[in-house]
Parts: structure tokens; C-alpha cells; sequence
């Protein structure tokens, strides 16, 4: 599994199918930027995933259409930096801090 992220965003990386029953990828790499889908063609998951490591600015989606998180993760795939998580009115819910992995108190700047 991917990161160090609850349970509804891990993302397992070896599928042995790369597509749902109905014929939609499950993912696609363009570059560094990866992609994860819905069965239904909508974005789950996207951002840069580099020797085999999810790094950068992430988004992550709700499978009803909203935006659900958006944090970071360092070279070595751990959550790093700031993360929001967004209520379906697209307000926020909740900020976190992370350092390489564990959560810190450090309050956004």
C-alpha cells in the first residue's frame, strides 16, 4: 500500500487488472502525474508518483464529485506538509501537519 493514509485513500499499486468490469482504466501515468479513476470515469487520485513513490501535491476526490483532500508527500512517500480535508460543501473540515510521515502540532502558516 501507498503511504501512511487512512484506510478510504490507500491506494494498492498492484492491481492485477488494470481496468473495472465495465472497460474504465483504473489508472494512467502521463509523465510523473498519476492517475487513479472511479468506475465511473471520475478522478479519485492524482498527483506525481516518481520511483515508485507517491511525491509532491496530491488531490484526492470523493466518488460523489467533491474534493475531498490535499496534502503532500515527501521523496520517500510520506506524508509531508500540510493536509486539508474538505467537507462535501467544499469548506474545511480539518488541517494537518505532517513531518516525513508523523503528525506534527505545528499550526498552519
Amino acid at each position: 500500500m501507498s503511504a501512511n493514509l487512512d484506510t478510504d485513500i490507500m491506494i494498492p499499486m498492484n492491481r492485477a487488472h488494470q481496468t473495472y468490469a465495465s472497460g474504465q482504466v483504473m489508472r494512467s501515468q502521463t509523465g510523473t502525474v498519476l492517475t487513479y479513476y472511479f468506475n465511473d470515469g471520475m478522478i479519485k487520485a492524482q498527483g506525481d508518483y516518481i520511483d515508485g513513490r507517491m511525491q509532491g501535491r496530491w488531490i484526492f476526490n470523493k466518488k460523489s464529485g467533491f474534493l475531498w483532500q490535499v496534502g503532500y508527500f515527501d521523496e520517500d512517500g510520506k506524508q509531508h506538509g500540510d493536509w486539508t480535508v474538505y467537507k462535501p460543501d467544499g469548506t474545511i473540515q480539518d488541517h494537518k501537519y505532517f513531518v516525513h510521515g508523523k503528525r506534527s502540532c505545528r499550526q498552519r502558516t
